[in-house]
This record gives structure tokens, sequence and C-alpha cells, in this order.
């Protein structure tokens, strides 16, 4: 890192260490709770959940993103099934991609008892980010029965279609003047489902008259959707993607939308 002259290495050192500081303070001690029981593939060599995970270092998992809310002063938790009294303990839930009868033998399914008690959360408060997927690569019909709750619902498409190293096929540039935009000129969104909207749900992004990205408030809680894992390893930095796609920019703004909607 460079430094300018005449400012002495010290005071820049302590005014970095204080500016984080500050952040952290900002939105401490959140917990963060990713879901592994909707989602709950195994890898066949190790017998292990893997897959859109926090412990998953690979590029299928979400370490990075949960580099960013530890950053933020959170703490990091895996919700093996939604209880009441599990969700009690956590500020945001995040829900990413439920599994399919191809992508485990015997899925947990989104039943009714679990919508009656994630929506009594959402209500008193909590924050929910629900990331789906395309079809036909996530279970939509027991998801639709949870997001239709907030007003949304994935369709069973796939846009923005992506041949091998077409980056610019996922790219999207047209962003709105949002705080999950802020500083990001263009993002990467690889096959991605839509969401159609009621009631007083809206649109983050939308993109040809289709709705990519929608947040609702439900009662004292917060709701945010995308029909993608989206930031995963694989598509969060430039170990792949080229340097014009702001994914990482975007997913720490995202997980600060998701902090300052916490109660």
């Amino acid at each position: 890192m460079k430094y300018r002259l005449g400012i002495p290495r010290k005071i820049i050192a302590g005014t970095i260490i204080l500016a984080s500081s500050l952040w952290q303070n900002a939105f401490s001690q959140s917990v963060i709770g990713l879901d592994n029981w909707f989602n709950r593939e195994i890898q066949t060599q190790t017998g292990k959940p893997f897959h859109y995970l926090w412990t998953d270092m690979e590029m299928s998992g979400y370490s990075r993103w949960g580099e960013i809310f530890i950053s933020r002063g959170s703490v990091l938790k895996t919700v093996e099934k939604p209880f009441a009294s599990v969700l009690r303990k956590l500020d945001v839930y995040i829900i990413v991609d439920p599994d399919t009868t191809t992508e485990s033998l015997s899925p947990n399914y989104i039943l009714p008892d679990d919508i009656k008690t994630i929506k009594k959360w959402v209500k008193k408060g909590g924050v929910l980010a629900i990331l789906a997927n395309d079809a036909p690569n996530c279970e939509f019909t027991n998801l639709n029965k949870l997001v239709s709750v907030f007003g949304m619902r994935f369709n069973h498409v796939t846009l923005h279609t992506v041949q091998g190293t077409e980056w610019e096929m996922g790219a999207s540039t047209n962003l709105p003047d949002h705080a999950l935009f802020k500083g990001v000129r263009k993002i990467y969104i690889k096959e991605v489902s839509d969401i159609r909207l009621s009631g007083k749900a809206t649109a983050i992004l939308e993109e040809n008259g289709k709705v990519l990205m929608a947040e609702t408030h439900f009662g004292k809680g917060y709701v945010f959707a995308i029909g993608d894992p989206w930031i995963y390893n694989e598509y969060f930095d430039h170990d792949i993607l080229p340097e014009s796609f702001d994914n990482r920019k975007a997913a720490e703004n995202l997980t600060d939308l998701l902090l300052r909607s916490v109660k």
C-alpha cells in the first residue's frame, strides 16, 4: 500500500483501525444464519454437506461473502433446521437454492409449519434473504409458497443464459439508484429466474420488464430476493470474471443493506 508523503504511517494505520472499529460497531454482533436444511447437498467423495455454505471455500461456497459479514462484526451460523427457537437467535436468515430431487435423494421441502415460523419471525423484525436459482435447478413449488407470503413468486424460467466465456451475456449495466448498486457499474448474474410481484413488494432490478431482484418490508422485518445464488465464490472476485464486473462491491452493498435492516 502506498502512502502520501508527509503523513506519518502510524497516523494512517491508526485511522484505518479506527475506521474499521467504527464500521464493526455500526453492525455489531448481528447473527447471520445460512440455511443448510432446504439446501443440503452432500458431496459424494466426502459424505459431507457442501455448496453455498460458509465453510465451503471452493468456488461453490459462500466463504468470501461470510468474510464480509465478519468484517462488519457479524457472527456466522449454519442453520440445520429453522425452528422458532433457532430463528429467535438470528438477525438475518439466508435461504439459498432449495434442493430438487436431482440434488438430494430426499429433499427437505419448505413445509407449511416452516412457512408459518419464518413468516412470524420476519414480522417481528427478522431479515430474510432468498437467493433461489433458475429452472430447473431450484425447487420452486414449495419455495413459492413461502415467498408468496411476502408478495413474490419465482417464475420457472432461465434468463441471462451464458455460453462459455461470453461474460457479457450475463452482464447487467442499467443499474438503478439503489443502495445495492452504490459504486457499482456492472454485475454478473448467470442463469437467473425472474420474480412476479404483488402487494407491497417492489423491484430492485428490472430488465426488459422482468424483475431480477426484489424487496419488501413485512411487519417489522425485511425480505430481499433474487432468482440466483449470485455471489458465491466463483463469481465473487476476478478469479474467473473479467475486471469490469463489480460483484464484490455489490456483495458488500447487499451485506450492508441486510445489516441496516436489522432492528
